[in-house]
Formats: structure tokens, C-alpha cells, sequence
């Protein structure tokens, strides 16, 4: 775990040790310097902290950030960027720098002051080649929350308010509000942590936005998926299905037949790309494209929709129908 300062021009070289050092960035006591150490258990104390210690508040925020442009905040979201005292930020694989430093980025522009950065090591993701899938998210999850215990009983032991920017929204295929919630739910009376959620851009309203195109039609559903549950191709009776989390291009396997997709990946970025048109004309292209980009950046930030050209014919004399003929009824 690395502790820094994001935005702050007036530090100089040469701190003492338990300090900020500008050369690595780090904390002193993380990388061997000296200072204060952090056991990976929840709600854990920095080691030599006082025993007792009055009620404390505590406060975390997740920051929707929108799903790649930095203009993407809302005005409520900027607020909480200039007003939390610590910034967790989850380091994934080693290709996922990008991601970082548009976080660092997102600061810069809406922070005039330092603010005081966590970085957490995720743990590794097994359950892309685990047999029972369930099992493995359960596990990761609950590394995850020993490891984000730690730090932030460590980094609010005395109160205040930290966040996490979540990119996209926290409340869409997001674990960080499940996690968090699960920290709120362990404090201790005296140390409550309450939690608060800033709604963003999602990746969904932003491929929307960018072909120009409604996500359902009229009086029709639209369903939001992980790429998981689509390999045998449409369901039954869904004529509109936003496919996420789709690391082996599921599109380029289903039955193409009567199906549009319009797909984006790195929304809202410098590197953006948009195709849409008939999936069976285009999703050789979007497969080329996907896997050129990919190898180009070292990730893949990607989301389509699968839009049936023909919608399924409604059902006539539906129970909802029926519930209001019979409110209809005189008498």
C-alpha cells in the first residue's frame, strides 16, 4: 500500500522519515523507512496508536466519476472531490494504469488544494479461469474487504471523510457500494462509518449518448447483462440487451440473425472507438478492431448493445392488461 499527495506543489525534497518523500511517494514505514505500519485486518489501529479514543465520525464517499471523460462529473460529485480528506484508490493489474492516472486527472482539475492518496493492491481475480465462479467472486470479495479495512480504520482512525472514485457508477456492476456497505455494517458503535453514494455517468447512458440512440424503444424494456448470460445469444422474449464485462467477445459467438449491435469502447477517452451496424456484417470488424486496441493499450474497456431488428410481437390479453380492464369495471 503506497500513501501520497496528489496535486501538492509545495512540498520539497529531503523530508524526515515517517514523511512524504517526492522520489517514490510513498509513506515512510511502508517501504521500510519507518513510520506507521498497517496490519491487514479490518478496522485495524496504526500499530502504537492511543488505546482508548473518544466516538469518532467517519464518512465514506463513493464518487461516481462517469466512464472516461473528466467533464463527465456532476457538480455534486466535484463538491466531494474538494472536500474528502483521503482518496482510496484500487491499483488492478499492472496494465490498468490508464485508469489511474485519469483518476489523478479528475483531481487535478476539481481540487485546488493537495489531497492525501491510498493506493490499494487488488488482489488477484481467479475466478476468470475458477471452476465455481460464485466461490471465487466470494473469496476475492473478502480479500478485498480485509485489505480496505485496514487502510481505512488506519487512515480515519481520528475521523474525517475519505472516498473512492468509482469509475462509471457506483450503482451498476460495481462491488465497491457491496463492499463498503459491508465495512459500515462491522464498525463499532463508538467508530460508526456511514457511507454515501454519488451517482455517475454510466457506461450505458454514455454508449447511448454516443451512437444517438434511445436504449430501449417505445413501451419496450431494455435489459442490462454481463456478457455471461448471453453466450447462448438473445433471451427468449428480450429484443434490447446491453451486454457488459465481456472479455472474450461474446458477440462474435452468438447467432447473428436479425440482430444490430452498436458497440464503444474507452468512452469519453482521447481514444474512443464507435462501430455499430448488423451484427453479421460487422462483428468480424469489431473483433479485429477490439483485439488491435487491446494489444495497442494492454486493457479494454468495452460495452455494446444488441438491438433485435424486428421486435417481438406483444403479447395480447397480458395479466397487466387485465388488471386494468378489471379497474375499469363500473361497480
Amino acid at each position: 500500500m503506497r500513501v501520497m499527495l496528489w496535486g501538492d506543489r509545495s512540498v520539497g525534497s529531503g523530508n524526515a522519515a515517517g514523511s512524504f518523500r517526492l522520489g517514490s511517494g510513498i509513506l515512510g514505514g511502508v517501504d521500510g523507512a519507518g513510520g506507521t505500519t498497517y496490519d491487514d485486518r479490518i478496522g485495524d489501529e496504526p500499530r502504537g496508536a492511543a488505546a482508548a479514543a473518544p466516538p469518532v465520525r467517519r464518512e465514506l464517499l463513493l464518487i461516481g466519476m462517469g466512464a472516461g471523460d473528466p467533464d463527465w462529473l456532476t457538480l455534486e460529485a466535484v463538491r466531494a472531490i474538494r472536500s474528502i480528506d483521503v482518496l482510496f484508490v484500487v491499483l488492478k493489474e499492472a496494465e490498468y494504469d490508464e485508469p489511474v492516472l485519469a483518476r489523478r486527472e479528475v483531481v487535478r482539475r476539481h481540487r485546488d488544494t493537495p489531497l492525501r492518496v491510498v493506493e490499494l493492491r487488488d488482489p488477484p481475480r481467479p475466478w476468470r479461469s475458477a471452476p465455481d465462479y460464485d466461490a471465487a467472486v466470494a473469496r476475492w470479495r473478502a480479500q478485498r474487504r480485509e485489505q480496505w479495512g485496514a487502510a481505512v480504520g488506519a487512515e480515519l482512525a481520528g475521523g474525517g471523510s475519505g472516498g473512492f472514485l468509482v469509475w462509471g457508477d457506483p450503482g451498476l456492476y460495481e462491488s465497491t457500494l457491496a463492499i463498503v456497505e459491508e465495512l459500515a455494517a462491522a464498525a463499532p458503535a463508538d467508530r460508526a462509518l456511514t457511507v454515501r453514494v454519488l451517482p455517475g455517468i454510466s457506461s450505458v447512458l454514455a454508449l447511448a449518448a454516443r451512437h444517438r440512440i434511445p436504449l430501449n424503444r417505445q413501451g419496450r424494456a431494455v435489459q442490462i447483462s454481463p456478457a455471461r448470460l448471453v453466450v447462448d445469444g438473445m433471451p427468449a422474449g428480450v429484443d434490447d440487451v446491453v451486454v457488459m464485462l465481456d472479455g472474450r467477445a461474446t458477440f462474435a459467438t452468438i447467432d447473428p440473425e436479425g440482430l444490430d449491435i452498436y458497440w464503444g469502447a474507452y468512452l469519453g477517452s482521447a481514444d474512443e472507438i464507435l462501430i455499430a451496424g448488423p451484427l453479421v456484417q460487422v462483428r468480424d470488424e469489431i473483433a479485429a478492431v477490439r483485439a488491435a486496441a487491446t494489444e495497442r493499450k494492454g486493457w479494454m474497456f468495452d460495452i455494446y448493445l444488441l438491438r433485435r431488428r424486428q421486435v417481438t410481437p406483444r403479447r395480447t390479453g397480458s395479466v397487466e392488461a387485465g388488471a386494468i380492464s378489471r379497474r375499469r369495471r363500473p361497480g
